[in-house]
């Protein structure tokens, strides 16, 4: 989005076209969508704004929920911003600290904002895209001119006046700049650096949000560090310093599914379970869990072992189940080579296959094409190696 685009969005007949329009999903929605606003008419760049938008509405559902029916975005913004179930937890741990504001640098559309102002904290975001920030003052207008200090800026993090804020939140920019397509940086690049979001912990508390993937040898001393994982996908990595760390805890797995949320905490990364023959079970532990190094946890609470040395599938004898893996009661080792294994599948009348793999070199998607399945029932499928052999397991879940 650019200037102009936006320009023509920030008008009161484009903000009511937007929530007036139907739903935009498919590219005849989009035909349908535009011919009736130019047949009215609206000039292109405001179909064009007001078109955008409402598709963008309907694929922020998924992290916002309703709160999107009221927000404005951009590709890039909505991909890059935080989910609202996570949010919440960050913001709550700003308040169960005691502080009452917050600067967040790097607010992108004000996701992580809007979750403090709901918490009633006084807010200072600012964001280096001048779009961005008018797009995140929007979003937080509804808690603007009351009693509450809500102020949104463009500018950089870097030259931010921080006097009179308790805390920071930062989410440094580790992609290249822009409103639709953009790139992964390396984390030498990250605008503002990581260095600099480190030394203002010195002076207070802060919190930084980084990709899940972030190289832990780089995680300094003294730092708690929390994955965090939402429906099953590993979402991001958050640093926290000062009084926004918890007592004694260095390493935390947050886990997140639906409206139900757990956590593992440990002091450091967990030690590992010894490698025992295959049970009857199969326990996958969640990524974050991975992540943070305590599946050792994870095995000990389910009186289970990993299958093979770096292979992050969990054996057990006795039926049992945890908050931080998903359960699997395995049916029997198949043959592993494609054409016997399709063979052995549609024996079985397996149609519908969910495919799962760690330590080989498999496509999912490709080896779902060779196998042609076909049938009524359905499995999970682990591909695996163990011994350093390679083999697969026909499982259901537990």
């Amino acid at each position: 989005m650019e200037m102009a685009e936006l320009d023509a969005l920030l008008t009161p007949e484009a903000l009511a076209l937007v929530d007036e329009l139907d739903p935009v999903e498919t590219t005849n929605d989009v035909a349908r969508a535009v011919s009736r606003l130019r047949a009215a008419g609206h000039g292109p760049a405001l179909v064009s704004a007001v078109v955008g938008q409402v598709r963008l509405r309907r694929r922020a559902e998924q992290k916002f929920g309703p709160f999107a029916e009221r927000m404005l975005f951009t590709r890039a913004g909505l991909e890059q911003a935080t989910r609202m179930s996570v949010s919440a937890h960050h913001a709550g741990r700003f308040a169960r600290t005691g502080i009452r504001s917050v600067a967040d640098l790097g607010c992108g559309i004000g996701g992580d904002a809007l979750a403090f102002a709901a918490l009633g904290l006084d807010v200072t975001a600012v964001d280096a895209d001048e779009v961005t920030a008018a797009l995140a003052a929007y979003n937080l207008s509804p808690f603007r001119g009351g009693d509450q200090r809500i102020r949104v800026a463009p500018g950089r993090a870097e030259e931010t006046d921080l006097a009179g804020v308790d805390a920071v939140w930062l989410d440094p920019a580790r992609r290249t700049s822009g409103h639709s397509e953009t790139r992964r940086v390396s984390a030498d690049d990250y605008s503002p650096s990581l260095d600099w979001a480190y030394g203002l912990a010195d002076d207070r508390p802060v919190g930084i949000k980084l990709g899940p993937a972030h190289d832990r040898d780089a995680i300094p001393a003294g730092w708690e560090a929390q994955w965090i994982s939402v429906d099953g996908s590993t979402v991001e990595l958050v640093l926290w310093s000062g009084s926004l760390r918890r007592d004694g805890v260095g390493r935390a797995a947050l886990v997140i599914r639906g409206d139900e949320a757990h956590e593992l905490t440990a002091p450091a990364d967990a030690a590992d379970e010894p490698v025992r023959p295959l049970g009857a079970f199969l326990h996958e532990p969640e990524g974050s869990v991975i992540r943070a190094r305590l599946v050792g946890e994870v095995a000990r609470a389910l009186d289970a072992g990993p299958v093979a040395e770096g292979i992050a599938y969990l054996t057990s004898d006795a039926e049992a189940t945890s908050s931080f893996a998903r359960s699997f009661r395995i049916r029997e080792q198949l043959p592993a080579d494609p054409k016997a294994l399709a063979k052995a599948l549609r024996s079985r009348g397996i149609g519908t296959l969910e495919i799962k793999k760690r330590g080989v070199d498999v496509d999912p998607a490709e080896l779902r094409k060779r196998l042609r399945l076909q049938g009524p029932g359905s499995a999970t499928l682990f591909v695996m190696r163990v011994a350093g052999k390679r083999i697969a397991l026909l499982a259901d879940r537990v």
